[in-house]
């Protein structure tokens, strides 16, 4: 009898300590101001995957509360109005799209390669992080894959005067913005996208890790200037 209700009591703990309850979030289409940036002379297609139309990240902390965050279609929005600032012309294409429909200088194909969060409960403060890291490939007009690029980016809200929700809907979009002010200063250095307007490229294909304000394997965030597109403290959701 005692065996038997201790085994009851343990799998009613064990019950306990793996549930809690789901708080869901919306990302909302990331709005980024119109940066201080001259385009360059390039048209540029851009094959956008079916997850930056329907990204969902599940975040399970044992013993507490588990997060569902819904991008929706934030990334698809957040890269077409990001390179609409960077290049003359934009094609946006979706997977099924045949890219000998269209002519442009080059091609790039964008993919979430890491999506991780914690909650105050984790890290013991009262603020929610984000981490976000992209991974683009980039072709010449033929087809060539010329380079590929990633870029890991950061962002932090605390819940004060803002709530649980809205923090890390915040630290999300704060990524996101750490992201576009990497790419958009550092991606032709790294991949040598703008030399493509002058035709296929002949040289052997170039892989790089670009610049990271915090990658996901725990190494210390650099400090970016984020004055590309203004105060971070506009961001609203």
């Amino acid at each position: 009898m005692i065996a038997k209700r201790y085994f009851k009591y343990s799998i009613i703990l064990i019950v306990a300590l793996t549930t809690g309850c789901v708080t869901n979030i919306a990302i909302k289409d990331p709005s980024i101001p119109k940066p201080h940036f001259e385009k360059l002379s390039l048209i540029v297609a851009l094959r956008l995957p079916n997850e930056f139309y329907n990204f969902v990240h599940k975040e399970n902390v044992l013993g507490q509360e588990s997060w569902t965050i819904d991008f929706g279609t934030s990334n698809a929005t957040f890269f077409t109005q990001l390179f609409e600032y960077m290049f003359d012309d934009l094609i946006v294409l979706r997977p099924d799209d045949d890219t000998l429909n269209y002519t442009f200088d080059a091609l790039i194909e964008p993919e979430i390669e890491g999506f991780e969060i914690s909650v105050p409960n984790q890290s013991k403060t009262n603020e929610f992080v984000v981490w976000i890291r992209y991974r683009m490939q980039v072709y010449d007009k033929i087809g060539n894959s010329t380079s590929t690029w990633s870029v890991s980016a950061y962002g932090k809200s605390q819940i004060k005067g803002l709530g649980r929700k809205k923090s890390l809907q915040r630290a999300a979009t704060l990524a996101m913005r750490d992201a576009a002010a990497l790419i958009l200063l550092q991606m032709d250095k790294a991949t040598k996208i703008g030399t493509l307007a002058d035709g296929p490229t002949t040289v052997n294909k170039t892989e790089s890790d670009g610049i990271s304000v915090k990658n996901l394997n725990n190494e210390k965030p650099m400090v970016l200037n984020t004055s590309t597109f203004g105060d971070a403290d506009e961001i609203t959701n």
